[in-house]
C-alpha cells in the first residue's frame, strides 16, 4: 500500500510551542503508513532537532516568521509540484497554503494560537472576507484548544471544518531521590521550603506581574517557598525591577532561559500559568501534568481545557494576584488536596495529553482528507 505523502511546513526561525508540536508529531508518526518532509525557512533552529529524525528538510528564503510572501508563493508552489504530496499542512504559513493550492494538494492548516481576534475580521464583510479566504485555502483545521476553534469560528471559518486535537508531549520521568536533592541545591530550594513555577515568556501578556504579586501575598502570608520565573522576554528588566521593588530577590528567583526545564519540574510543587492574552495549550504545564504536579492558571484561552477546577488543579479569574495566591496556598497547605490534584494530573495527562493520542487524531485528519 502507498503511503500518505505529507509535507510540513513551518515558518519558525525559533523553537517555541508550535515548533515543539511539531516535533513530537515527527517522532511519532507512523512511517510506515506516512511519509514525511518538512519545509522551513532558511537557518531555522528546528532544522537540526528534525534531521536528527531523519526527516528531510527543505530551506525556504521569504517564509521566516510571517504568514505570507508572495515571492514564496512560487518558490513553494514549484517545489509542491515538483514533490506532489499527498497533503500539505501549513503551521502559520499562509503561503504555503495558496502555494499547495495551485500545486492542488489537500491542505491542513493548525491554529497554534488563542487570542481574541481584531473587530476587523470578526464583524461585517471582514468576517465575511476572512472566512472565504480561509475557508478556501484549508481542506481541514486543526485548532489545539476549544478557544482556538472559537477565535476562528468568530471570525468566519466554518465549524465543520475545524478538529480539535489538544497538544500532545512525551511525559517526563521522575528522578531519583539523589537526583531530586542535587536539583533542589543547585536552586537553593532549602529542605522543607515548596517550589511555584512558572514557565512561559517574559512578555505582558504571560501575567507574569500576577504571579510575582501573588508571590507577595503569600510571603507575607508566611508561606515557606520559593517562585521559580523561567524563560526570557521583552519584559525581563520590568519583571526584574518589580521584584528589587517588593525585595523579594531571594525568594523570587529568575531561572532565565533553561535547555534543562525538566530538572525545574523535577522539584516543582505547584505550576502557574497566568496568561490573560494569548494561550492555547501550554506544553509545559502538559509536562507538569506527566509528573503529578498540579497548576493554578488563568480563565484565558486554553488553560480551562488543560486544567480541570478542582481535578489536576485551579481555574482562577486572569489579572487576580489574590485569587491566584488563594488557590496556590491551598495546595501548599493541604496534603490532602494536593495528592487529589496531583493524582488528577497524572489521569488526565495519560488520557487526553499524551504524544502518542495527538498524534494518532492528527493521523486521522490526513487519512479522512485522502479518503474524501
Amino acid at each position: 500500500m502507498r503511503r500518505i505523502k505529507v509535507t510540513e511546513v513551518s515558518s519558525d526561525t525559533n523553537i517555541g510551542g508550535a515548533g515543539k508540536c511539531l516535533l513530537t508529531l515527527l517522532e511519532n508518526i507512523n512511517r510506515g503508513e506516512f511519509d514525511v518532509d518538512v519545509i522551513l525557512p532558511e537557518n531555522s533552529l528546528l532544522k537540526p532537532e528534525i534531521e536528527r529524525l531523519g526527516v528531510k528538510v527543505t530551506e525556504v528564503s521569504g517564509i521566516a516568521d510571517k504568514s505570507l510572501d508572495f515571492k514564496a508563493v512560487n518558490e513553494l508552489a514549484r517545489i509542491f509540484k515538483k514533490e506532489k504530496p499527498d497533503i500539505v499542512h501549513t503551521h502559520a504559513s499562509m503561503s504555503a497554503r495558496i502555494a499547495a493550492k495551485k500545486a492542488r494538494c489537500k491542505v491542513v492548516y493548525t491554529r497554534h494560537s488563542v487570542f481574541p481576534p481584531s473587530k476587523k475580521i470578526s464583524r461585517g464583510i471582514g468576517k465575511l472576507i476572512n472566512g472565504a479566504v480561509n475557508n478556501h485555502y484549508a481542506d481541514a483545521i486543526i485548532a489545539v484548544a476549544d478557544a482556538a476553534k472559537e477565535n476562528l469560528t468568530d471570525t468566519g471559518v466554518s465549524a465543520g471544518k475545524i478538529s480539535v486535537i489538544l497538544n500532545g508531549v512525551d511525559g517526563l520521568a521522575p528522578v531519583s531521590s539523589d537526583e531530586k536533592r542535587m536539583i533542589r541545591e543547585r536552586f537553593n530550594l532549602s529542605d522543607g521550603a515548596k517550589a511555584v513555577s512558572i514557565v512561559a515568556r517574559l512578555e505582558e501578556v504571560k501575567g507574569h506581574k500576577y504571579f510575582i504579586e501573588a508571590a507577595d501575598i503569600l510571603f507575607r502570608r508566611g508561606v515557606n517557598a520559593k517562585f521559580y520565573i523561567a524563560g526570557t522576554g521583552s519584559c525581563e528588566e520590568n519583571l526584574k525591577k518589580r521584584v528589587r521593588a517588593l525585595n523579594r530577590q531571594e525568594q523570587i528567583i529568575f531561572t532565565g532561559f533553561l535547555r534543562d526545564v525538566e530538572h525545574l519540574m523535577a522539584i516543582t510543587d505547584v505550576q502557574v500559568n497566568a496568561s490573560y492574552g494569548t494561550e492555547a495549550t501550554s506544553l509545559a504545564l502538559l509536562e507538569g501534568m506527566s509528573l503529578g504536579i498540579p497548576a493554578v492558571v488563568s480563565d484565558f484561552g486554553g488553560n480551562p481545557g488543560v486544567i480541570k477546577d478542582g481535578v489536576n488543579g485551579f481555574v482562577v479569574p486572569k489579572c487576580d494576584a489574590k485569587s491566584l495566591a488563594d488557590k496556590i496556598e491551598l495546595l501548599l497547605r493541604d496534603a490532602d488536596t494536593y495528592a487529589e490534584m496531583s493524582d488528577g494530573a497524572k489521569k488526565v495527562f495519560r488520557r487526553e495529553f499524551t504524544a502518542s493520542v495527538m498524534t494518532r487524531r492528527t493521523e486521522e485528519v490526513y487519512r479522512s482528507l485522502i479518503q474524501g
